[in-house]
């Protein structure tokens, strides 16, 4: 008997001691404290879109055949998800839609994202299409801007090609638009894509000739049944200014990161030979696979940069895929150091400034 006395009591000790130096908590409710660690894979999913304004992430991607935005507090963590527009029921931007992107510009949010006027294979009429916010609410209502024109004549709307992964590039106050097309309509999607670039007059008209800045013809991004450039994304370091983007097949093993980098803080965008390419900067390996089509934010506190992107579920070809995030570093010469992506299930300490803002939140709650 006099051992379970013991045992009684020392249980009382512990948990009179767990209680004294945990976090706040609600009489009667069990005591919780926020992880400081997370692991990967965040959630299955491909091309994620995660962008930073006024304290929150808003996560954008495709669903149902239509767009939707999500709010949250965490790199790590999505929002519920609210639907911000679906696709008509007939027209250019009827099916196929892919990889919207969410852009704040002058008080208005803009999505960018390719689609096609029939669904399903072969993905030959894909083009890029623009919505427009009506208020300061990334979840809220959008206008239809229509379709953008990615074709070599940009005073002509019917001259728009193949164009998908469009994004926004703003420099020096000018504003570009980058994306992955074709060089001209094709009838099998068995075509190469390159990536082009052409200036704006506002977030949703192309007011210049595209030029083409980059093809797949380096060994790193070729070897494969279909040499692709896509899923461009600006990353800036100071005066630095890179793009970087997809190459290989996105639906292999070998899908990974190449680089372009501005010459000098000075040099023309609008100019081929402005743009320096290396690579790879970021790929796969035995355990993680495919690593490909990426977006970048600072993590919440702002002192830390983050990489997050999708790779392939198993090795078989195909789109099963889910999303990543891991921080990331800068090289000597101010380029970005990407490193390995991080094994599934490994912990990893979460962006700074995250647990401090979910204890604060937890705590909060439980006063």
């Amino acid at each position: 008997m006099k051992y379970w006395i013991i045992i009684f009591f020392a249980l009382l000790f512990w948990g009179a001691q767990a209680q004294r130096v945990g976090q706040p908590q609600m009489v009667g409710q069990p005591h919780r404290v926020a992880p400081t660690t997370f692991s990967n894979p965040l959630f299955d999913g491909a091309d994620p879109w995660l962008v930073k304004q006024d304290g929150y992430y808003y996560y954008c991607s495709s669903a149902s055949n239509g767009i939707v935005v999500s709010k949250s507090k965490y790199i790590t963590r999505k929002g519920e998800p609210v639907v911000v527009w679906t696709a008509p029921v007939n027209g250019w931007n009827h099916a196929n839609i892919w990889a919207p992107e969410l852009h704040f510009v002058n008080g208005k949010w803009y999505i960018y994202y390719a689609a096609a006027k029939k669904g399903g294979s072969p993905f030959i009429y894909q083009k890029s299409g623009v919505l427009e916010s009506k208020t300061p609410d990334a979840q809220g209502e959008y206008i239809d801007r229509g379709m953008l024109n990615t074709g070599n004549d940009f005073s002509n709307p019917d001259s728009a090609v193949w164009a998908i992964d469009f994004t926004l590039m703003n420099l020096k106050g000018k504003l570009y638009g980058i994306w992955s097309g074709w060089e001209k309509s094709a009838l099998t999607d068995a075509t190469p894509q390159h990536l082009y670039i052409a200036p704006m007059s506002d977030p949703y008209t192309l007011s210049g000739p595209r030029v083409k800045i980059s093809s797949p013809v380096e060994r790193f991004e070729t070897g494969g049944p279909l040499n692709l450039n896509e899923g461009p994304e600006v990353l800036k370091n100071g005066d630095n200014v890179f793009i970087i983007y997809s190459c290989r097949e996105s639906w292999l093993k070998e899908y990974r990161l190449g680089q372009l980098r501005l010459k000098s803080a000075n040099a023309d965008p609008l100019d081929r030979s402005s743009w320096i390419k290396t690579g790879p900067v970021f790929q796969g390996t035995s355990e993680v696979l495919g690593t490909g089509h990426c977006s970048f934010v600072l993590s919440p506190d702002e002192t830390e940069n983050w990489i997050v992107y999708h790779s392939k579920i198993t090795e078989a070809p195909g789109w099963k895929r889910n999303v990543r995030a891991q921080k990331f570093t800068w090289n000597k010469d101010g380029s970005p150091d990407f490193g390995l992506p991080v094994p599934a299930g490994l912990e990893i300490a979460r962006p700074a400034g995250e647990y401090k803002t979910q204890t604060a939140e937890t705590v909060k709650v439980e006063k």
